[in-house]
């Protein structure tokens, strides 16, 4: 794994900072590391932490009937909004904008956490990010990630489990 241990800056980037303190908060260790490449795709966070790509768990937000809804999925699944949307009788899901992510999350999309968002956002769980024992998710940029247990992603953000595909 190629961690930077010059990205002081950007580990004190108040989005980093309010994955921290929330990782804290719920009782868990801060696992967040800053690595030297940019780890915007589940593709390259695995290939640069050394993982499976189903072993990411994408925080993807999307937009539902004006409001965030958060689908914590595995890096190798695409997500089926309509299969979701049936699932938990929602009206329709649509990808959100970088802008909507950001004035949600307050992290840019490629970056975002499952948590340390600006207000809490509805949250459905990959159930096929149980089959590994350690996942790793966005921290709140582009160049942080944290490593976390399904059970402990599922506390922490409230997720609903769920099938995505």
């Amino acid at each position: 794994m190629n961690i930077d241990p010059n990205m002081e800056a950007l580990d004190a980037a108040p989005a980093v900072a309010k994955v921290r303190a929330a990782l804290l908060a719920a009782g868990l260790p801060d696992t967040v590391v800053v690595v030297g490449d940019k780890v915007a795709t589940a593709a390259s966070a695995a290939a640069v932490l050394g993982c499976d790509v189903a072993a990411i768990a994408n925080s993807l937000i999307f937009e539902c009937a004006g409001e965030p809804l958060l689908i914590l999925a595995s890096g190798a699944a695409k997500v089926d909004v309509k299969l979701v949307a049936r699932l938990h009788q929602l009206p329709k899901i649509r990808r959100a904008t970088p802008e909507f992510v950001l004035e949600h999350a307050g992290q840019p999309v490629g970056g975002v956490a499952p948590v340390g968002h600006r207000h809490p956002i509805r949250a459905l769980l990959d159930t096929g990010l149980a089959h590994h024992p350690v996942l790793w998710a966005g921290a709140g940029s582009h160049q942080a990630m944290l490593s976390i247990s399904y059970a402990d992603l599922a506390r922490i953000t409230g997720a609903v489990p769920t099938a995505v595909r």
